[in-house]
């Protein structure tokens, strides 16, 4: 018996399970994360973050909705390997002048993982005629980037600068 051909609602459906994980694990790591900060100023931008990633969870839920499935959370190991590294930054770098340094780098991997995610998944949205998916997904790829653009802005004021000035 021939195997029936997986087409690209099929591949939308399983990277939006893999995105639902990623987010939901994200979840756990930001107050980790905003704990360990030591300028207030990231612990704020964690905070902020942890906030609208709640809001994305509930969208990534609207589109499993509109696909008449239940949300559900497949394991992604790539959101899996750069909490590990951001976890790895906490310990190996507690209390050190460049630990914020490398806790926003961990955060920018993430936002960059998933700005091409949320990315992929509008796209196929729009190609499998899904505008109310469009939306939800578009909705959360600009705050990825805002918040992508503000850790930016952060790491070249503030971070980055406290991170070397204590030689």
């Amino acid at each position: 018996m021939a195997k029936k051909p997986k087409l690209l609602a099929d591949l939308f459906h399983e990277t939006l399970k893999d995105v639902y994980f990623a987010e939901n694990k994200i979840l756990k790591a930001l107050p980790k994360m905003a704990k360990a900060a030591q300028s207030k100023d990231l612990k704020a931008a964690f905070v902020k973050h942890e906030k609208e990633t709640r809001g994305q969870v509930k969208r990534l839920e609207g589109v499993f909705k509109i696909l008449g499935k239940r949300p559900v959370a497949k394991k992604c190991d790539a959101i899996m390997g750069i909490t590990k590294e951001g976890d790895e930054i906490m310990s190996d770098f507690k209390g050190m002048p460049a630990l914020d340094a490398g806790l926003l780098a961990a955060a920018q991997a993430v936002e960059h993982y998933e700005m091409s995610r949320y990315g992929t998944l509008k796209c196929w949205a729009d190609e499998l005629g899904m505008p109310d998916a469009v939306s939800l997904l578009d909705a959360t790829l600009k705050e990825e980037r805002a918040t992508d653009s503000a850790l930016t802005t952060l790491a070249k004021s503030v971070v980055n600068i406290e991170a070397e000035a204590h030689i």
